[in-house]
């Protein structure tokens, strides 16, 4: 995963629309399939790093670290470490991540009632 260059116009043109526009703010926070399925996992509570690993199948383990790392620094999730041996790590998601299950719901109904209608068709 690479970062956009600060001092590009794609940056500043994509951080300007993400300040004028808060749903591009919110697409930015959840958007791209690996964010958004961990939400989903995490929506029904804690999960340590290998749960998450073998409920998103095809993720590896290094997108999976940079993705709860990005859902970290944006207070979506938070992780916990315990002082066990050997070591437990758990994953969930704060108060502001808990208020993305009805947003989670929704796209849930939408997606596949947009699916079904593409089938049909």
């Amino acid at each position: 995963m690479t970062k956009i260059k600060e001092t590009s116009t794609n940056f500043a043109n994509k951080k300007a629309l993400a300040d004028e526009c808060p749903e591009v703010h919110a697409s930015n926070m959840i958007g791209g399939q690996w964010s958004l399925a961990i939400c989903c996992y995490l929506i029904n509570g804690k999960l340590r790093f290998g749960e998450l690993k073998k409920k998103l199948g095809n993720i590896t383990e290094r997108m999976l670290t940079l993705q709860l790392r990005r859902l970290e620094d944006d207070k979506i999730v938070t992780r916990t470490v315990y002082a066990e041996v050997p070591p437990r790590v758990e994953y969930e998601l704060t108060e502001v991540g808990y208020q993305l299950k009805p947003i989670i719901d929704e796209l849930e109904k939408w997606g596949k009632l947009h699916k079904e209608s593409l089938q049909k068709d």
